[in-house]
């Protein structure tokens, strides 16, 4: 028997965006920038899980869930397998078109384009400005699509206001940029008190990938981020939003987490930073490195050791799911304890000698590097090492 709360919910939707399927990651390797892309496939599959966990009525898709109007072909023949596993007669699926994916007549949402013709019959594109579509009995929605990918029009406000007499749960589903996040172009702007305007009991957004709400709690107007994270600057990604409505229209918002992917950024300072970095878990973490600290050249060996642990060999899986690292700020600091031990012939002691002085100069990056690669040949000779052995028995 239901509880009384759950005897007064009147509809429970999920509220999802900016999927970006086909985005492409430059800047990391082939196989990392697979990684990366297919993770975006695999958040909307376990989003629409949530969406069967929670038995909700209805799934909203607030935009730019194509990183481009015309997709390469393997983002949306992999968007319809997703469809293909689940059967929801009962549980309408509304796409939005938003400003990366804009509603043109030759993009993926054309009525002859392959992907809208394979798509099931209860996901429903909006491909209309005056897009209306009853839920229920007791509650309605409203959309507005992108035509273009940069425009001045509220499209919040292109939604019908509410009328006298109409008790409904009204939704409103839009792609546009709010006045108020700072360091941003407005793009279909949409004023903050668009869903008071309206007549709104919720205001479904996309756009900002980070995920955000605006008061009134009335009638909330919300983000849910980008399910999947995609950038090093936003931390409140990785979500999806469900939402319950109550038979007086008032709204209770919760997010389940859905993105696999942690991207953060570390400087280490010291070689002990990076010792305690690589107990850390971070398989699931997409991680720039850098540096900022004096190494000797032993001390370097270690970092680069450590390093190619995180990253992974051919041979073995790394302790890092994707990552990035940046030596500029690894800085030798060079001296002849480094060759201490070693019986070294004349000739070499010599360029030992002569690499140490140009290192000590203003700019002696190269003679490190040299030292370095010195250092690394004679410390992988076995004959060094037991000559270097000898030296060190002898004290």
């Amino acid at each position: 028997m239901k509880s009384k709360e759950e005897q007064d919910v009147a509809l429970k939707i999920l509220h999802t965006a900016d999927w970006h399927l086909g985005r492409s990651f430059p800047a990391f390797t082939e196989e990392d920038e697979r990684k990366l892309t297919r993770a975006r496939v695999d958040a909307v599959q376990k989003l629409l899980g949530i969406a069967e966990s929670y038995q909700v009525h209805a799934v909203l898709c607030a935009g730019d869930l194509f990183d481009d109007p015309a997709p390469d072909e393997k983002w949306w023949t992999a968007l319809l397998g997703v469809f293909a596993r689940r059967d929801w007669k009962n549980r309408p699926m509304f796409l939005l078109p938003g400003n990366h994916d804009p509603l043109w007549p030759n993009s993926v949402w054309a009525e002859d384009h392959p992907f809208r013709r394979g798509l099931p019959s209860w996901v429903h594109v909006i491909d209309r400005d005056d897009f209306e579509f009853s839920l229920s009995d007791e509650a309605v929605l409203y959309a507005a699509p992108c035509r273009s990918k940069a425009g001045s029009d509220d499209l919040a406000l292109r939604l019908p206001a509410r009328q006298v007499g109409d008790r409904r749960i009204r939704i409103g589903l839009v792609h546009g940029q709010t006045f108020d996040i700072p360091g941003h172009q407005t793009n279909f702007p949409i004023a903050e008190d668009a869903a008071w305007q309206r007549g709104l009991n919720y205001l479904a957004l996309g756009d900002n990938h980070g995920y955000k709400e605006f008061p009134p709690k009335t009638c909330p107007a919300v983000y849910p981020g980008t399910p999947e994270a995609d950038t090093f600057q936003k931390t409140d990604v990785g979500v999806a939003v469900v939402v319950f409505f109550t038979r007086q229209g008032s709204p209770s918002i919760q997010t389940e987490k859905v993105g696999r992917w942690r991207w953060r950024e570390v400087c280490c300072r010291s070689v002990a930073d990076l010792e305690q970095l690589r107990k850390e878990d971070l398989k699931d973490c997409v991680l720039r490195l850098t540096f900022d600290m004096d190494v000797s050249l032993r001390e370097r060996e270690r970092v680069d050791a450590i390093v190619q642990e995180l990253k992974g060999t051919e041979a073995a899986h790394g302790k890092v799911g994707v990552l990035q690292w940046e030596e500029g700020g690894l800085r030798l600091a060079t001296s002849g304890e480094d060759f201490s031990g070693y019986e070294l012939p004349e000739v070499l002691k010599t360029v030992v000698a002569q690499l140490q002085a140009e290192a000590d100069a203003h700019d002696g990056n190269v003679a490190r590097r040299a030292l370095y690669h010195l250092y690394t040949t004679l410390r992988g000779s076995p004959a060094a090492v037991r000559t270097a052995e000898r030296g060190t028995a002898a004290k």
